[in-house]
């Protein structure tokens, strides 16, 4: 750790509390920095909120936790445990699949579980796909966690390096099929394409648009799933009271008008109500959208290329209530299934609500002990398209998802009302200039992931965090995107220059032509 007088008097200024901004504000005070994060919500999390319910606050945002280690090495870094401040209830069942034909699948924390269910539910056959799929699943993930999601600066070369050491990588990234063709040729059972193509939904996907590559997701769900107990806000508190124990000031209901910019260099960061901060290093959690946009001032408008944020991910329309569940036997994380996938994907494409959607049920209360009494939480997520203007959505919604949930045998004792309702545009509002996607930039096209931007910017002093910066969306790798900031700002301090991100895709396929041209001569000889 550096000594305080190594540092710059100046505070580092962190715009936003998501679990980005928190993990890196606690890093860099443990580093010796004093900081100070802005918030223009009333308290931390960003996107790990919470609706008040009678039944206790409800989780309106991410309800799986994955990647446990991601965790364990914040509060390790920092000299504390992860178990000492927050407790983590292990998910034997990872989720309850609904098919409207009235079958049901359980994925299981035990892969040899998981196989076994598949066989009872589809198949002996079915069971050998699964099998096989989950190998391709950890030989991707295994691959590419170490010179993608672990590095703050991917680069072309690494990857590349990392598919030679193992050609047998190509055909498993099936590099000219989107992850939906990919698992059609994978399973005979075509309720197993339509399940697993579900994980591109959590970086905000279609799976007949995104890569082949997504399948790897699935096995960071099955290394372990893992709910907080309390709530997943219970995270953001818990990362939000120890960045304060190291001296951490937090300023909610605080709203950034501009950063200020002289001699090509961040300077300060003016906040709405006419406070200025002056600051040579900003962390912003924010969409990167926002500052391609223009919506922290003018000078910050090139700091993120517009190839880094278009075309937008998905949104959701999110119900976070209470209320008395009737009829499907549900555990903590459930999917009821729509009858045909690429109807539902086709209608967001276009804009629109979709007319026959999968739906995801988080039964806040279940899955770890008896079965409550009364009212239970539920949060109750419906995939959208992006949206920035606001429609009268909450009729047709209702009527849509509650109808669908009765066709699978699920209903209640009252259906939550408009307040516990989240729509795209509101989304937009919560998170401005984010289009209400959920997710930061699409995860379309094979090289997408490559385009995210990175935690160095092209503004000196200026720096990303969260799931709108590499590695992208979801709780784990927003948590990682702030050990990287806090690794960049460090290189920087020690560097007398600041240099520029690579050209990290323009070669990827004409390296990957060439690794199967030579795979090909191989196997003629």
């Amino acid at each position: 750790m550096p000594s305080a007088s190594d540092l710059p008097h100046q505070p580092t200024v962190v715009i936003g509390a998501g679990i980005g901004g928190l993990a890196a504000a606690l890093r860099l005070a443990h580093a010796g920095h004093k900081v100070i994060v802005l918030e223009r919500h009333s308290g931390p999390g960003g996107k790990m909120r919470t609706i008040a319910s009678d039944a206790g606050p409800v989780d309106a945002g991410p309800t799986v936790l994955t990647m446990k280690p991601v965790f364990e090495a914040l509060f390790a870094d920092v000299g504390e445990k992860l178990d000492d401040h927050v407790t983590l209830l292990p998910d034997t069942i990872l989720a309850r699949h609904f098919w409207r034909d009235g079958t049901q699948f359980d994925l299981h924390c035990d892969p040899q579980v998981t196989a076994d269910n598949v066989a009872a539910s589809f198949g002996s056959d079915a069971a050998q796909d699964y099998r096989q799929f989950a190998m391709r699943s950890r030989a991707l993930f295994e691959a590419f966690d170490a010179p993608m999601m672990q590095t703050a600066q991917p680069t072309q070369q690494a990857l590349i390096r990392a598919v030679l050491k193992s050609p047998g990588l190509i055909p498993a990234m099936a590099p000219h099929r989107s992850l939906f063709g990919m698992l059609r040729r994978q399973f005979r059972e075509p309720k197993l394409a339509q399940l697993f193509g579900r994980y591109a939904t959590y970086v905000g996907g279609s799976p007949f648009q995104s890569p082949a590559l997504l399948s790897l997701i699935a096995h960071s769900e099955a290394m372990g799933v893992w709910s907080v107990k309390g709530g997943m806000h219970k995270l953001a508190q818990a990362i939000e009271a120890l960045a304060k124990s190291r001296g951490v000031e937090f300023r909610y209901d605080t709203d950034v008008d501009r950063i200020e910019v002289q001699n090509a260099q961040v300077s300060a960061v003016h906040t709405a109500t006419g406070d200025k901060l002056t600051t040579n290093t900003v962390v912003f959690n924010g969409d990167p959208r926002a500052l391609s946009k223009g919506q922290l001032g003018a000078p910050a408008k090139y700091a993120v290329p517009a190839a880094a944020v278009e075309p937008r991910s998905l949104s959701a329309y999110v119900y976070a209530f209470a209320s008395i569940p009737n009829g499907a036997d549900l555990t903590h994380h459930n999917v009821f299934f729509g009858d045909a996938p690429q109807t539902e994907f086709y209608n967001l494409k276009a804009g629109n609500m979709p007319v026959d959607p999968t739906l995801y049920i988080c039964a806040q209360d279940r899955g770890h002990g008896p079965l409550p009494i009364g009212d239970e939480r539920f949060e109750i997520i419906m995939n959208g398209a992006p949206a920035q203007t606001m429609k009268e959505e909450f009729s047709q919604c209702q009527t849509l998802v509650f109808e669908t949930l009765a066709q699978h045998g699920l209903t209640f004792d009252r259906k939550p009302q408009a307040k516990h309702l989240t729509t795209p545009a509101q989304f937009n509002q919560l998170f401005p200039v984010s289009a209400g996607s959920l997710y930061g930039r699409s995860p379309h096209g094979l090289t997408a992931s490559l385009k995210k931007p990175t935690a160095r910017t092209s503004l000196k002093g200026l720096y990303l965090t969260g799931g709108g910066a590499h590695p992208g969306a979801g709780i784990p790798m927003a948590t990682l995107s702030a050990q990287h900031v806090a690794e960049t700002i460090k290189a920087d301090r020690i560097s007398t220059s600041t240099s520029r991100p690579m050209d990290m895709h323009g070669g990827m396929w004409t390296a990957f032509r060439k690794i199967r041209g030579r795979r090909s001569r191989s196997s003629a000889l």
